[in-house]
């Protein structure tokens, strides 16, 4: 089976006013969305986040440009959200500071009918425990209790009874990887506008639908969960067929987050909606799917140890290029990107050394090691030590000695970034953490992936850019602090029997909680 395309769970036109509904209610627009690895030793400070306030903000959401029908809909009221690369626990004090600057917002711009709250779902702060929930009490005791919630999430959040009991509607991505984000908050946006436009909307108290949540204790990294391949594509099928039930408002299906070492880590399904007795049945059975597929999900690609990996690439000059995913330092799972084993392997490798295989290496960023090669200029030959600074993995910084192959500057996430040659390898290193998702990120640096023999890049399942580009791909286990092998990381604060960490063969309560937030 395959997942359902994007361009066909966008939202439709929204329904008439109702009688005593809200023609025009004043809505905000805040959050912090970043997916934290506790696993990492990467902080994530203010440095890493863009922070976006009010026409900034309103802009960023392509269902509200001017003249869009949502955005016609309602006194928009943009107070703050911050989004970063995803990356190591957030640094308290950036935390505290962009959630006072959203209650600053709510204080100064109140009172409000309805709130878009725009979070990820996977922040870890340190010194906390479920910071979703923090800033969602936050939020809530700061909107007050008649104003309507609507949450957009990753489905590779997290939802704890605390945040979800705070909220009034909840979804999450459908599609991973995640074609169907801005389908996603539109749907939050759709949701809550026709909660408020209803007949319901005179009345507080029945703006608020009925959740049937329930946490299902499988915890597995995205690469085994991606939406195109079995069990998850069925599963995620199930969800737009629950949403068009009656009495139904909507269904989302949450993965959870691997590499965070917290409770509320496992698995979750909520169905939202006014048919009680229906939206648990679904709930439940949509939980029970999930359960009983566990042993099901696999790597979306031959998951393999490097060397395997390698040997495979080289073993196979039919299928260039060929992609091995560097999974352990995905920069976009939460890795410090810094790792530095994949590049010493690969300039280990005799294969290399010569120049007739030819290999990319994306990325590792080290700004020291950028600012040598920048003052070396291009052509001239470096001797370089790479990487290991932030995470320094089994292996440290690793030395590297090339030719300088490329020097670009100006890029808005990576900085200042060159390319070394070594033999038949191209290190790419930059000044900031940067993920490479499409060809431009290579072409802008004279690298050609197309007519590259092996592209290794920092990822895991790859983006659709490099999904097209791969001939061949393998998934490579490396180290780091998105570890795909999770046994290997030490958690030790999961809810007590969570899968494959624990599992003795017993089957778990599954009937969904149905909740309705109470004043």
């Amino acid at each position: 089976m395959t997942t359902t395309d994007a361009s066909e769970i966008w939202c439709g036109p929204l329904d008439a006013v109702d009688e005593g509904g809200l023609s025009r209610p004043r809505i905000g627009i805040g959050g912090i969305a970043i997916e934290s690895s506790t696993f990492s030793p990467h902080i994530s400070a203010d440095d890493a986040f863009t922070v976006r306030e009010g026409d900034v903000l309103l802009a960023y959401y392509p269902f509200l440009a001017p003249g869009s029908e949502l955005r016609d809909a309602a006194e928009w009221l943009p107070l703050m959200q911050g989004r970063a690369l995803p990356g190591g626990a957030v640094a308290r004090e950036t935390y505290d500071s962009m959630k006072q600057q959203i209650l600053d917002g709510i204080a100064a711009n109140g009172p409000f009918d309805g709130f878009f709250f725009d979070i990820h779902g996977a922040m870890s702060v340190v010194g906390l425990v479920d910071a979703e929930a923090d800033l969602a009490r936050a939020v809530r005791a700061a909107l007050g209790p008649d104003v309507l919630i609507s949450a957009a999430m990753d489905l590779h959040g997290n939802v704890s009874r605390e945040l979800l009991d705070e909220v009034d509607l909840i979804t999450a991505y459908r599609m991973a990887p995640h074609e169907d984000e801005w389908n996603t908050k539109e749907r939050a946006v759709f949701n809550l506008l026709g909660q408020l436009r209803s007949s319901v909307g005179t009345d507080p108290a029945a703006r608020r639908p009925f959740k049937a949540w329930v946490q299902v204790p499988v915890l597995l990294p995205g690469e085994k969960t991606s939406t195109r391949i079995e069990p998850a594509a069925s599963i995620y099928a199930q969800v737009p067929l629950i949403e068009a039930l009656e009495g139904v408002l909507d269904a989302a299906v949450w993965v959870g987050y691997a590499w965070a070492d917290e409770p509320r880590c496992q698995a979750a399904v909520v169905v939202t909606g006014y048919d009680q007795a229906l939206i648990q049945s679904e709930a439940s059975r949509l939980g029970r799917l999930y359960w009983d597929s566990r042993a099901d999900f696999e790597f979306v690609a031959d998951a393999l140890p490097l060397t395997e990996s390698i040997d495979a690439a080289l073993a196979a000059p039919d299928q260039r290029p060929f992609v091995i995913s560097d999974s352990g330092d995905n920069p976009t799972a939460g890795g410090a990107g810094d790792v530095s084993w994949t590049l010493g392997e690969l300039l280990a490798r005799p294969e290399f050394q010569d120049g007739a295989v030819s290999v990319i290496h994306a990325s590792i960023f080290d700004s020291a090691a950028v600012e040598q090669a920048v003052a070396a200029g291009v052509g001239a030959h470096v001797d370089l030590q790479v990487g290991g600074r932030v995470d320094p993995g089994p292996r440290g910084p690793v030395a590297l000695s090339g030719t300088v192959f490329s020097i670009t500057e100006g890029d808005p996430i990576a900085g200042t970034q060159v390319v070394i040659q070594s033999g038949g390898v191209h290190a790419i290193i930059t000044s900031r953490r940067k993920p490479f998702h499409y060809i431009a990120d290579f072409t802008a640096l004279g690298l050609d992936p197309h007519s590259t023999d092996i592209v290794v890049v920092k990822i895991g399942y790859l983006e659709p850019e490099l999904f097209e580009l791969a001939v061949g791909w393998k998934l490579a286990l490396t180290p780091g602090g998105v570890d795909q092998d999770l046994l290997r990381l030490g958690h030790s604060h999961l809810a007590p029997g969570v899968f494959p960490f624990a599992d003795a063969g017993d089957d778990p309560e599954l009937e969904a909680i149905v909740t309705r937030r109470v004043s």
